[in-house]
Order: C-alpha cells, then sequence, then structure tokens
C-alpha cells in the first residue's frame, strides 16, 4: 500500500462523519466561544497519542512475541467488525452516554478519534509495511487532518448533509472497510498457508 492508500485506510477507521453526532453531543455542554478551541485541542490529543503508538505500538508487539502475519489477520478481523457496527451501529452509539460538561482527552481524543481500532490499525500497519518510517508518519498526519477539517466543521455538515447523509456516509464508510479487511485477511492467509496468489 502507498501513503495514500495507508492515509485512507487510517482516515477510513477514525470514522470522522460517524463522529460528528459525537463531537456536537461531547460539546454541547462547553460555551460556544470555546468549542472550537476545544474541539481543536481535543483533536491534537488525538494526533499525539496516534503518533505515540505507532512510535511505540511494535515494541509492545515483540515484547508479547506475536508475529507479523497474526498481527495482519487480528488487524483485519478489527477492521471486518468495525465495518459491520458502522452499517448496522447498535442502539446506544459507538460510545454511549457521555458525560457533561468540558471533554478532556476522553471521549473525544479517545476512543473516538484514535479508539482502539485505530491504534489497532496502527500496530498492524507497523509491522506489515514494507517501505520507510516516515511514509507511516506521513500517512497518519494526512488521515489525521482530513479527520480535523470534517470534525471541525461538524456542525456545519450535520446541517448540509442532515442526518440521512451522516448515516449514508458512515454505511457507506463500512462497505469499503469490509472489503479493505477482507484483501488484508486473504493476503495474510495466503503467505500462511503459503499459497500463491
Amino acid at each position: 500500500m502507498d501513503i495514500l492508500g495507508i492515509a485512507v485506510l487510517i482516515f477510513l477507521v477514525t470514522d470522522p462523519f460517524g463522529n460528528i453526532a459525537i463531537f456536537l453531543a461531547a460539546l454541547k455542554g462547553v460555551a460556544p466561544e470555546r468549542r472550537l478551541k476545544v474541539a481543536l485541542r481535543e483533536l491534537l490529543f488525538a494526533l499525539v497519542l496516534l503518533l505515540l503508538f505507532l512510535t511505540f505500538g511494535e515494541k509492545i508487539l515483540s515484547a508479547l512475541g506475536l508475529s507479523r502475519e497474526a498481527i495482519a489477520i487480528a488487524g483485519g478481523i478489527i477492521l471486518f467488525i468495525i465495518a459491520l457496527r458502522l452499517i448496522f451501529p447498535t442502539p446506544q452509539g459507538v460510545l454511549g452516554d457521555l458525560p457533561d460538561g468540558e471533554p478532556m482527552l476522553v471521549p473525544l481524543a479517545t476512543p473516538a478519534v484514535a479508539g482502539p481500532s485505530a491504534l489497532a490499525v496502527l500496530m498492524t500497519l507497523r509491522n506489515t509495511h514494507q517501505g520507510h518510517l516516515w511514509e507511516l508518519y506521513l500517512a497518519v498526519l494526512l488521515a489525521w487532518a482530513g479527520t480535523a477539517l470534517i470534525l471541525l466543521q461538524a456542525a456545519f455538515l450535520q446541517r448540509f448533509l442532515g442526518p440521512r447523509g451522516l448515516i449514508a456516509i458512515e454505511r457507506l464508510t463500512g462497505m469499503l472497510l469490509i472489503m479493505l479487511s477482507i484483501d488484508m485477511l486473504l493476503d495474510n492467509l495466503q503467505s500462511v498457508l503459503h499459497i500463491a496468489p
């Protein structure tokens, strides 16, 4: 996968369109003049978490003694589950009830943007990417910039797209993630079973 492909994958997993409602709900209790600052702060926290996990995630996996194929297959399964949740959401939403007041780190930075799924995908990419490490860092920055651009315009996008438009985009994201996860699973199962593509 090239840098753009990796960035798109990370962007899809961070699910900015699905997080619009979460951002709006979490910022509802914040003073209107502070909402943009708080949202930007939370997005910067999320970026730091993503970069830290990309940097140190490999050490965690090495300490656990996990193989490259096992990590990639697990990443594919996690992507598949995320995609199913996007296509068939639960009534309580992704994060359940949100606390009142100004959010700090939780629930916007994590688990909304830098959630377990995004961190698992970064671990998988770090162990399976054949290119230079800077390519992964650049892909994370590109994906985060796209996510931040959408979430900082959350109120406008909600008015423009409406609830049905947001749901449609989230379902489409889920379909794309299912295709990516199946491709990831097939590639790594072929590697484990020594089957030529």
